[in-house]
């Protein structure tokens, strides 16, 4: 058995509305005003049905399901269906009988969204109609259809922008890192050579004077024979207080021994 003899059904719709449809005098379309709506001439069911690439709207009995009138819809839109010019309400199908005779009839539903169920319906399945003939077409003659051309044109070019992917020249080299010392700090660099670096003493403490040889190195030899001065009262003044004034101690040296060989007063 082929697809085509399956009938599907798309909407059904438990109450609706038939009416006299008076002949149209132009071409302005329906206008449902001009029906006697409070007298509908049929009331009952509707249900729509699809078999191959036909749809069907069938008006059946409510109760028995007896069917009413048919009308059978090869393509939309047409005049098989049509809506009015007043309303969403109301539309006017062509109906047919088994010997082929055809007439239009109102139609009209009683809920606004009943009526957009009915025409969406209509209108899914003429879209799948659509889609299954082009694919038909397209399954014989595969080389008819459209191909994706992902080539480049002539003269055409593509950038690519990649973050953190170049590098400035030579900065790797400039840099020099320093020594680390103990517990991971950076230790100055050396003090140039010939300069040693001062001595500072602790808090409260001072650096105990040491003589200074100013005289050439040919006159130390030469008064290397005197004898070793005695510092005298300094040192009595100096062991006397160790923690004094280092100035008043060398002025008291420098009064007791103005002219002793071998020092420099300073």
């Amino acid at each position: 058995m082929a697809d085509s003899d399956y009938e599907s059904v798309l909407c059904v719709k438990p109450e609706v509305h038939v009416y006299r449809v008076p002949p149209r005098a132009s071409n302005r379309g329906y206008r449902a005003a001009e029906w006697q709506l409070d007298q509908p001439s049929w009331s009952g069911r509707l249900r729509i049905t699809s078999k191959g690439k036909m749809a069907f709207i069938k008006l059946e009995d409510k109760n028995s399901g007896e069917l009413f009138a048919q009308a059978p819809v090869d393509q939309f839109p047409s005049i098989a269906v049509e809506g009015v010019t007043d309303s969403s309400r109301y539309f006017v199908i062509r109906v047919e009988d088994e010997s082929g005779r055809r007439a239009f009839i109102g139609v009209g539903f009683v809920d606004r969204g009943d009526a957009f169920d009915f025409n969406v319906a209509i209108q899914d399945h003429f879209k799948w109609v659509k889609q299954q003939s082009e694919l038909a077409k397209q399954a014989q003659n595969p080389d008819q259809g459209p191909k994706l051309d992902l080539g480049f044109k002539e003269g055409q070019t593509i950038k690519l922008n990649i973050a953190n992917m170049k590098k400035k020249e030579g900065a790797a080299g400039n840099s020099k890192p320093r020594p680390a010392g103990p517990g991971g700090l950076s230790l100055l660099p050396p003090p140039p050579a010939g300069r040693s670096p001062a001595l500072i003493p602790p808090p409260g403490e001072q650096l105990p004077s040491c003589p200074v040889d100013s005289q050439p190195t040919s006159a130390a030899n030469t008064d290397a024979s005197l004898p070793w001065p005695q510092p005298g009262g300094a040192t009595t003044a100096a062991s006397a207080d160790i923690w004094g004034d280092f100035a008043k101690a060398s002025g008291s040296a420098s009064t007791q021994n103005p002219q002793s060989p071998g020092w420099v007063q300073f």
